[in-house]
């Protein structure tokens, strides 16, 4: 009788579960095709990969929906998320308040900021006032280049691409002089590819943290944040990041 019982209720927790995962909500994610190492095209397998592949694939699976991933041009991000034809945007996304006017964000799950990258052999650039007047690569609609016309005096040479690997090609062709952008894709690039060939210089500019963006009103926020709380506590948000940045560094 005892195991007819335990067959019953094991048939039937596994008929909730079933269901549960039926019912889940598949939500439309979109990234940005070319942020390496945040998100990125394995060669091979045709499959996006990367920190915030990881991140949002641990992030749904804790806040109980499904997902369609799509890649878009970074300057398209906010507005699908505006015009409701996506729900959520991970893509390395600098929380601003003028995209908390008009998008929902998680809390932080990245901290950020913006670097200089120029080539191996420029001894004149050592910091950002050294750009003045000068060709210089950043992505459209991106912070940094937002940052390059309110800072230079003459931002006439700011040249914005479409996507990053465009920038860093240009810089070591020698059609712009450095490129400005966001600081972990920047080294990463320096790091890999451009190895050898090209440096980053000067400090870091403007601290920024990267946030998981929705759309305006979305019921997800909470759960979206719960499921970064509880990666964070339990170890699994520091096993994504040092796989790809290496050893995390010490809370301040």
């Amino acid at each position: 009788m005892k195991n007819k019982w335990l067959k019953t209720l094991g048939a039937a927790v596994a008929m909730s579960i079933s269901a549960s995962a039926l019912n889940a909500e598949t939500l439309k994610v979109v990234t940005d095709p070319s942020f390496v190492p945040f998100e990125m095209m394995d060669q091979e397998t045709g499959e996006m990969i990367g920190f915030d592949m990881e991140i949002i694939a641990e992030v749904a699976k804790r806040a109980g929906f499904e997902y369609d991933l799509n890649t878009m041009d970074f300057n398209g991000i906010i507005p699908a998320l505006q015009t409701g034809n996506v729900d959520i945007a991970i893509a390395g996304i600098t929380i601003t308040e003028e995209r908390q006017k008009i998008v929902d964000f998680s809390d932080p799950y990245y901290d950020s900021g913006l670097r200089v990258l120029v080539r191996a052999d420029d001894q004149a650039v050592k910091e950002l006032d050294d750009l003045e007047g000068k060709k210089i690569g950043t992505k459209i609609g991106s912070t940094s280049y937002d940052f390059l016309t309110r800072e230079l005096e003459k931002d006439s040479g700011v040249t914005p691409y479409p996507g990053s690997s465009d920038m860093y090609m240009s810089l070591m062709s020698g059609a712009v002089d450095a490129v400005f952008y966001d600081a972990p894709n920047v080294g990463y690039f320096a790091r890999t590819k451009g190895e050898g060939k090209v440096k980053t210089v000067g400090p870091l500019y403007e601290g920024q943290q990267y946030g998981i963006a929705l759309k305006k009103g979305s019921s997800w926020v909470d759960e979206v944040n719960e499921a970064l709380a509880s990666m964070k506590q339990d170890g699994t948000y520091k096993t994504i990041y040092e796989k790809w940045f290496g050893p995390m560094p010490d809370a301040e």
